[in-house]
């Protein structure tokens, strides 16, 4: 095994990385900043902080920005010299940052509605103005009216160790303080910014039409097996379609492997291109033929132009990263920046993971219960949800008498959340600050960014109503919904607002998701060994795509000049060692293609390690609510409350007020290890 993972040269020692490319630099001399310091120190109370704060508004100041005399001058004006004044100071750039990031989040809402929602035929205008970003000349404005310079001197940035360890000590006011100085740490152009939000708006555009027309899929022998007005997009809908057919159906097995083959055809780019959000044609994935009129037709594949879209996005960071000296590349602003948690220590997690003797242990148990070997797309084995007992025919029937429209969602909104614990107060209080919407590709969630708009809940929603797969992901997007609400009108400091990284509203997303049958009148499911088995899987299946994802980018780092064909072979070179390392031995199937399958690894790059993150910390909160009983005290709604609002902190601070315990893997293996049926 270890000889394996040293061919396979991903283990991440990202800081290593040196950029060929010459950093901008700064025109303030040590002597300057020496300079300023012995000047503030006869008159300010505040000393103790003013030389990281001198010294980091000097890293980022340049020739434009004045001489060494002037910056010398601005300090001295500009740095607060009371605690006071301090206050003053946050107060008044809190209120003014949240007004311009907010309207900014209402201009983008706006634009990019017809791109979001459903409605009439996209055009080309639609596409670009949907790709504009509000916000891209924002950080250099700042830089430019002083402003970044004026935060970046009294609330200093401390690097993540700092946070993780002088954090522990910090007030509430120290912490807002201290995501102030997290603002204006670099100074990437607006063009930048303006071409990374082009890039990733035309990826998401390719990503929200890539429909699969599944009526228009034939066997070899030229049957139907999918009703003819099915459309799934990929690779959402398609998962969820393997994941319904474990519950009894007619042809479920024959299904499930033609969608695997329909995937593998996805990420290899052998797709014929005309198959692809186009209801012309008839196709057989089993043997790549194509149909038009009922005639065999000659098909040109898609090549590569899923992976033309992830490598506009590299280029583009790959330029942003002369611009981060202290975070040189787009894998180390991901983990350390964003998710505040290194890439070396999200690999050790999810490897330890997916490497552990519990995995054959829950695989038998699979094998055991389906009867028959486990086949590749078993990875999304789905029998351990109780509404696999339930046809999903009947929950159809169900959601879409429940839900013809959006409307009828967000009317009914009050009462799931009722359901789940909160007051009739906050429940309706919530819902009023949450606006459903029928969405033209797979859904997302979009909060609010002031307090003074909505949150956004985007659903597809079929000419007949809400389809139960809906319904399940727009609970899904809910909980995202009530998060964001949560952490943004119900927390102290307007910086502090937000959770650590985005695992944390993924994790109370999916403790939303995993109560879907209780918000349609079905008895509460319990933390029970059918739900430590779930999410156990689910960790098992998302943390080896998330590996793929992240050795993909390390892969492009080190082939900065890679083509999209040479990329595509390096994305299915990538797929198979992690399959072949780690799912092979329970699967069987070598060299299997389909942990690439993902559409966040196109549209949301490095976003992927959120979910399997997101799965530890939901496992971690569901036990944390069954050992304090606060289900069966009705108090589900106000735990949610107090966990969701302690703000921004770090990860493993956060999850310390949570349960008491950091982020791990090991009560989840723990958990598995102690059921009943081993």
């Amino acid at each position: 095994m270890k000889k394996t993972m040293a061919i396979l040269a991903c283990t991440l020692l990202l800081a290593c990385h040196t950029n060929t490319r010459e950093t901008v630099m700064s025109n303030i001399n040590d002597q300057t900043v020496a300079t300023v310091l012995s000047r503030l120190d006869s008159q300010e109370e505040l000393y103790e902080q003013a030389e990281r704060g001198v010294r980091q508004a000097a890293a980022l100041w340049r020739e434009e920005d004045g001489s060494r005399e002037e910056f010398t001058d601005f300090c001295l004006e500009y740095f607060c010299t009371t605690e006071a004044e301090k206050e003053v100071l946050f107060n008044k750039l809190s209120v003014a940052f949240e007004n311009i990031i907010g309207t900014a989040n209402q201009v983008s809402v706006a634009l990019k509605k017809p791109v979001h929602l459903e409605g009439d035929a996209l055009t080309p205008v639609d596409l670009i103005m949907g790709s504009y970003s509000p916000s891209a000349h924002f950080s250099e404005d700042m830089y430019g009216n002083k402003i970044a310079f004026i935060c970046a001197l009294n609330f200093p940035n401390f690097s993540l160790e700092e946070k993780n360890t002088l954090g522990r000590e910090w007030s509430r006011k120290e912490w807002a303080y201290a995501r102030l100085g997290d603002m204006f740490t670099q100074r990437t152009p607006a063009r930048l910014n303006q071409e990374m939000s082009r890039v990733m708006g035309d990826a998401e555009n390719y990503i929200a039409s890539y429909n699969i027309m599944m009526g228009n899929l034939l066997t070899e022998d030229g049957r139907h097996l999918f009703p003819e007005d099915m459309v799934l997009l990929s690779h959402w809908n398609l998962r969820d379609e393997i994941k319904s057919n474990y519950a009894p159906g007619p042809d479920a097995l024959e299904k499930q492997r033609m969608i695997q083959q329909v995937m593998e055809h996805i990420v290899c780019q052998s797709i014929p291109e005309c198959v692809i959000n186009n209801d012309r044609y008839e196709w057989k994935p089993w043997s790549n033929t194509v149909y038009k009129d009922g005639e065999e037709t000659v098909a040109k594949a898609e090549g590569a132009r899923r992976y033309e879209h992830l490598l506009a996005t590299f280029q583009v960071e790959k330029e942003r990263d002369a611009y981060y000296p202290n975070m040189p590349t787009a894998i180390i602003r991901n983990f350390e920046q964003d998710m505040e948690v290194s890439a070396r220590e999200i690999e050790d997690l999810f490897v330890h993971l997916v490497s552990s003797e519990q995995v054959k242990k829950v695989a038998g148990l699979i094998e055991k219960q389906l009867g028959r070997p486990l086949e590749p797309f078993d990875i999304w084995y789905d029998g351990f949800k109780s509404r696999t007992a339930v046809s999903e025919d009947a929950l159809t029937a169900l959601t879409r008498r429940k839900y013809p429209n959006a409307a009828a969602f967000e009317k009914d909104m009050p009462r799931m959340l009722d359901v789940l614990g909160f007051s009739k107060a906050q429940a309706n209080e919530l819902a009023s600050r949450i606006v459903v919407e029928s969405a033209r590709g797979s859904g997302h969630a979009w909060g609010a960014s002031g307090r003074w708009e909505p949150a956004r809940l985007r659903t597809r929603i079929g000419k007949e109503g809400m389809d139960y797969k809906g319904f399940n992901i727009a609970v899904h997007e809910f909980g995202h919904n009530v998060e964001q609400t949560l952490s943004l009108y119900n927390i102290d400091y307007y910086m502090l607002s937000g959770v650590p990284n985005t695992a944390f509203t993924e994790a109370i997303a999916f403790i939303f998701q995993k109560r879907d049958l209780q918000l349609l009148g079905y008895p509460r499911q319990e933390m029970d060994d059918n739900t430590v088995l779930d999410i156990f899987w689910g960790c098992y299946e998302i943390m080896g795509v998330a590996l793929v994802d992240m050795y993909v980018w390390q892969w492009l780092y080190d082939n900065p000049k890679a083509s999209a064909s040479a990329l595509k072979e390096a994305v299915l070179e990538k797929a198979r060692q992690v399959w072949n390392l780690y799912y092979q031995p329970i699967f069987g199937h070598e060299d299997s293609p389909l942990l690439a399958v993902y559409s966040h690894m196109i549209n949301s790059p490095m976003y992927l390690p959120n979910y399997p993150f997101g799965h530890i910390i939901e496992f971690q909160l569901e036990e944390h609510f069954k050992n304090e009983g606060i289900e069966d005290r009705n108090q589900l709604g106000a735990e949610i409350t107090r966990l969701f609002t302690q703000g921004r902190l770090v990860p493993q601070l956060w999850m310390e007020g949570a349960t008491g315990s950091p982020v791990s893997t090991e009560p989840l293996l723990r958990a598995v290890d102690n059921l009943s049926m081993f």
